[in-house]
């Protein structure tokens, strides 16, 4: 996964008072909705093409998003989707967030999250809700060292696949991110 310094990178995502939602809520609230956004960046071009606006009410996290130039290494896509990229942090709690990485060159989209709070319950809670399941089909699960990768198929467009990996149980290393999620649609078929 990711190293002790995408940790703290991933800590300076948040801002403070973001919400009055619950610790957990925002948690939850922050994963969906940059799981959302990955999908609607992909899916639905025209809802960012000519400005963000009609792209941020979709992903619909308020204030807890919010656009920046850079994002450190650590929290960036592999190097082969790393073209037109646009950043996102997304605020979830105290030194908890996420990093969402889109690209407007390629139809693929990265988020990370990490920080104090363990968020494997949350990454488990996110992916077995009603509203992901009728998005989403899972296609194989593996695991290795710690580390639970699940693939998904998207029930919409079966060109858009899913990889999202977490920790393999509760209160596990958080000296690395805790969830790495990276969406892409497959041009080749």
């Amino acid at each position: 996964m990711i190293s002790m310094r995408a940790l703290t990178v991933v800590s300076l995502l948040t801002v403070s008072g973001a919400s009055a939602q619950s610790g957990s809520d925002r948690l939850q609230l922050g994963l969906e909705g940059a799981l959302r956004a990955c999908e609607h960046w992909i899916l639905e071009p025209a809802s960012w093409t000519d400005g963000l606006a009609p792209f941020l009410a979709v992903v619909d996290l308020g204030g807890l998003i919010s656009e920046t130039d850079s994002l450190p290494a650590a929290l960036l896509p592999p190097e082969e989707f790393r073209r037109g990229n646009r950043y996102f942090r997304i605020a979830a709690g105290e030194e908890t967030g996420y990093a969402l990485v889109v690209s407007s060159d390629i139809p693929m989209c990265h988020i990370t999250g990490g920080g104090s709070v363990d968020l494997q319950p949350t990454a488990e809670d996110t992916i077995a809700t009603a509203a992901f399941r009728a998005r989403w089909d899972t296609t194989s699960t593996e695991t290795t060292g710690g580390i639970v990768t699940t693939f998904f198929r998207s029930r919409a467009e079966p060109k858009l696949t899913l990889v999202y990996s977490r920790a393999s149980t509760a209160d596990a290393r958080r000296d690395r991110a805790q969830v790495i999620a990276t969406a892409l649609y497959d041009l080749s078929r």
